[in-house]
């Protein structure tokens, strides 16, 4: 019958956080050789390789993120113990790491997460960045999930899944005014300047073709690549911002702006994306199950 050896676990641990033998051997005070025989039984132990050579560089495997986090929890549970002995408080709790596209609506994400944040068995860890820097770490597993506005393509090498959580009419958006007229689309665009998203966005190519159909060329305040920002100059100009409803949800609420003209035919779209797993997070597979629904 198998039994866990700690200190292969504890030897384990220090290599995936030192992220080399050699620092860990050096940390450890023992002989990289040495330390290399007890991974490799903790390996046979379990039944699974925990790291990948990527580039003369140790890369954790899907099992062995498992393993890491199985063995971080063990090792704080022995530290609240020790807390607890001493009268100092302490619990365990779980991981969910979410990476958000730059881009991406903040409203949306709380409102993704929102099930999540006031759970006290449970820590969140949000990243923000590019989808490629998303995308490269859900890969080597540093996350569990990335929020993105635009589904990725999948293939043998990344298996990637875009679930597809929610779509989105997009509006233009604008303060309200006493005696406003109703907006008259596309006609008033050509002497009410209007805020966009930047070139890159799918809604921004979507406009543009319309705007081609027209034949009328908008006057452009400005462009955005960040939907953060494009709230705040929603907010602040004098024009028209064309933005998802969602991303100006409180300012739409509390009336300090109004929808003046809405595009069925444009949609904003939003996607939860995951690799294909052996051991997927119970947390995520729960929250999606729930989105679902």
């Amino acid at each position: 019958m198998a039994f866990l050896n700690y200190h292969h676990l504890r030897y384990f641990r220090a290599i995936a956080h030192e992220g080399s033998l050699t620092k860990a051997a050096r940390h450890l005070k023992i002989s990289q050789s040495a330390l290399s025989v007890q991974l490799r039984s903790l390996e046979k132990n379990l039944g699974q390789q925990l790291f990948e050579r990527k580039h003369k560089a140790l890369v954790l495997s899907e099992a062995g993120r498992i393993a890491l986090e199985y063995a971080d929890s063990i090792f704080r549970s022995g530290e609240e113990l020790i807390d607890l002995m001493q009268n100092r408080a302490g619990h365990s709790r779980d991981f969910l790491r979410v990476g958000a596209a730059s881009n991406l609506s903040r409203n949306f994400q709380l409102n993704f997460l929102r099930p999540l944040i006031k759970r006290d068995d449970l820590e969140l860890i949000i990243h923000s960045g590019t989808l490629r820097e998303l995308l490269a770490q859900l890969q080597t597993h540093t996350l569990d999930v990335v929020l993105s506005n635009t589904p990725v393509r999948r293939d043998k090498e990344t298996g990637w899944h875009s679930h597809l959580l929610d779509e989105q009419a997009v509006s233009l958006v604008g303060h309200k005014t006493r005696g406003m007229k109703p907006f008259r689309f596309p006609d008033d665009l050509r002497t009410v300047p209007i805020v966009l998203p930047s070139l890159e966005s799918s809604i921004r190519a979507a406009f543009d073709v319309l705007m081609d159909q027209t034949g009328i060329h908008p006057i452009i305040a400005a462009e955005v690549d960040d939907m953060a920002m494009l709230r705040l100059m929603a907010r602040e100009s004098k024009g028209v911002t064309l933005v998802p409803p969602v991303v100006v949800k409180d300012e739409l609420e509390s009336g300090s702006l109004v929808e003046r003209h809405k595009f069925p035919e444009i949609k904003e779209t939003f996607y939860a994306i995951t690799p294909s797993r052996r051991f997927p997070n119970a947390i995520l597979r729960e929250l999606m199950v729930k989105k679902k629904r």
